[in-house]
């Protein structure tokens, strides 16, 4: 049975102040700055730092905004101030997302025969479409039970990283992107999922022509994943796409991953798979 869930105050929770001092360093503002942001006094600003005053909901919601804290740690910072949640939590199973999953759904199948999956804000994978499946060939059994990490999937030595033509590039990319990421989300679990990633041994790069050629063609528009497969090597470009003014914490930290076909060779091939794989006479299984 689903269940709605909701963040609650866990014993030593820091005060509201050194939440808001953090966030404001982490995003690399001063004390003035966020005050004329928030339309508040430097003054009044530093004594809620210090605890020496008590910011209203209001004031908490507002310095969040100005902050652009994620909404799970808005909830934090509420509960640190000592009001509730703003911001309800759902498992994506829950009948409250249902419209949110249908559309999911949609976007995952409407995109095949490429492929494309959908993760949650710790690169947790959520679901993926029927063309996933046929790249993962090789790929250790361990790294493919559930929970399964899309980032472990893609660097680890026993998943794709020994057949990504341009893994050097390609790794370089995806730690970039977790970065910015643990810099925007404080996230505890990514900070050590980057450490981790960080420390898999390098591998030298192998079809270093399909490289070559591939992260030419795109040179200082995008970085290209370059994929060895027994069906030849296929060159995708990527998208990300979020759900745009979510109120709710688990589809503010929900993104589809897709991937299209960087050239007519990559497109041709994924269309053979998806044709060889339909039943005879076209239906689908159900």
């Amino acid at each position: 049975m689903s269940t709605t869930t909701a963040p609650t105050a866990t014993t030593g929770t820091r005060p509201v102040g050194d939440l808001v001092r953090a966030w404001r360093e982490r995003r690399r503002l001063s004390q003035m700055r966020l005050a004329l942001d928030a339309g508040v006094s430097a003054r009044h600003l530093s004594y809620l730092e210090t605890g020496k005053a008590r910011p209203s909901r209001e004031m908490v919601e507002r310095l969040a905004e100005r902050l652009d804290v994620p909404l799970r740690e808005r909830n934090t910072l509420l509960l640190a101030a000592g009001f509730a949640p703003a911001y309800p939590e759902h498992r994506l199973d829950d009948p409250a997302l249902d419209t949110a999953r249908r559309v999911v759904g949609r976007l995952l199948a409407g995109h095949e025969p490429y492929p494309a999956l959908a993760i949650d804000r710790q690169w947790t994978l959520l679901a993926a479409n029927r063309a996933v499946a046929p790249l993962l060939g090789g790929v250790s059994p361990d790294l493919l039970r559930p929970p399964v990490n899309v980032l472990r999937l893609s660097l680890h030595p026993a998943g794709l990283a020994p057949r990504i033509a341009n893994r050097a590039q390609w790794r370089a990319h995806l730690l970039e992107r977790l970065r910015r990421q643990v810099e925007v989300t404080a996230d505890a679990t990514l900070t050590a999922l980057a450490a981790e990633l960080a420390a898999y041994p390098g591998v030298e790069e192998a079809g270093a022509g399909d490289s070559r050629r591939a992260s030419a063609a795109f040179a200082g528009i995008a970085v290209p994943l370059v994929l060895r497969t027994e069906g030849g090597t296929l060159a995708f470009l990527s998208t990300t796409t979020v759900f745009g003014t979510p109120v709710e914490v688990t589809l503010a930290e929900l993104a589809v991953e897709a991937f299209f076909p960087a050239d007519a060779a990559t497109a041709e091939a994924l269309r053979q798979v998806a044709d060889a794989a339909r039943p005879p006479g076209g239906a689908e299984s159900g």
